[in-house]
């Protein structure tokens, strides 16, 4: 594979990077390209110490913190060039029923990494967002849609210095946690619980999050979204692959929950560019971007949308089937799937 050229000599940190997306994703940089160094910053000791025991390579750093901490991204951030930040609290019941951890860690930590990364001169940071932020009904989707507010006012701060973009993707298929992971480490169950029959969600691969990743880190100016067109299923036909057998048992949407998903708002479009892959949000305010030269340029390499487009999970002209999900499946995650 051919390397990323424009990671050459850098160094890169990931806040949360001994998780699903991070630790792949360093496995990924190690193999892919020739930077400098890769840091990991997070809070728990012994993923990082399982994650050393696995990952040989002299380029790698651990940083034991927590983003809450600003000192400690302080001193993490010196002499980064790149910040990727994936730290979060995710898990939407969990979160649902404790409110506030979820705004100190994805808000308020968000803010600190910005803080720290403009006070350190870091180049570009880049935040990991997700579809529950777009008009959110949940705990975590409302605190990820203030990160990506707080980031994309954040090039205010230091415009010809720091650069500061999202990516906004949906699910990944088979991350820790998932119901796919669930489902692949028992795959003999006689009893599933389904909340609706006509539930639908988009599905990234990890592989295609870090195309994402790093399209927007190559060509972020600052302020921007960037929205891969990912496809979406119905969560039954998901069943249908990973527990053909089992007795289905429908349980109502959870608190929190959404019956679809949607990436891009109607409201969004209106000042959204679409790519061949991707869409790009820019910000409204323009003078968000450091000069409007840099706003004038995604207006020349995409098309503006219709106005009253969205980009919605159950609206999706790109529909993934069973038969392309258990390819999926079979390829990534279990050679024997039938």
């Amino acid at each position: 594979m051919k390397k990323i050229d424009f990671l050459k000599n850098k160094t890169i940190l990931i806040t949360g990077g001994t998780g699903s997306f991070g630790k792949n994703f360093v496995e990924y940089l190690l193999t892919n390209s020739q930077l400098k160094k890769l840091v990991i910053f997070s809070r728990d000791e012994w993923k990082q110490s399982v994650m050393a025991s696995e990952i040989k390579d002299k380029r790698i750093r651990f940083f034991l913190g927590d983003i809450r901490d600003r000192e400690r991204l302080e001193r993490a951030f010196n002499g980064v060039d790149i910040v990727v930040h994936a730290a979060a609290l995710k898990q939407v019941p969990t979160l649902e029923y404790n409110p506030f951890e979820a705004v100190k860690t994805n808000i308020l930590g968000s803010q600190n990494v910005i803080d720290a990364a403009v006070d350190q001169g870091v180049e570009k940071v880049l935040l990991i967002s997700t579809d529950k932020a777009a008009q959110p009904i949940n705990l975590y989707g409302s605190t990820k849609l203030c990160a990506e507010k707080l980031f994309v006012s954040g090039n205010s701060y230091a415009p010809n210095d720091t650069k500061l973009s999202c990516v906004r993707y949906g699910n990944v298929v088979g991350s820790r946690g998932s119901i796919v992971e669930i489902l692949l480490k028992n795959p003999s169950q006689d009893i599933v619980h389904i909340t609706h029959g006509e539930m639908t969600r988009f599905w990234i691969h990890l592989e295609e999050s870090f195309t994402l990743v790093l399209f927007a880190l190559e060509n972020m100016k600052g302020g921007e979204i960037f929205v891969p067109k990912i496809p979406s299923m119905k969560l039954i036909d998901l069943f249908d692959v990973l527990a053909a057998k089992a007795k289905k048992i429908f349980t109502g949407i959870r608190p929190g929950e959404k019956l679809h998903e949607i990436l891009l708002t109607t409201d969004e479009a209106r000042h959204t560019v679409e790519l061949d892959k991707y869409f790009v949000i820019l910000p409204e305010q323009k003078e968000t971007f450091a000069t409007s030269i840099r706003f004038k340029d995604w207006l020349k390499k995409g098309k503006k949308l219709p106005a009253d487009f969205a980009f919605m999970s159950h609206t999706n002209e790109n529909w993934l089937t069973k038969e392309q999900f258990k390819k999926i499946i079979k390829q990534k995650f279990l050679k024997s799937i039938k």
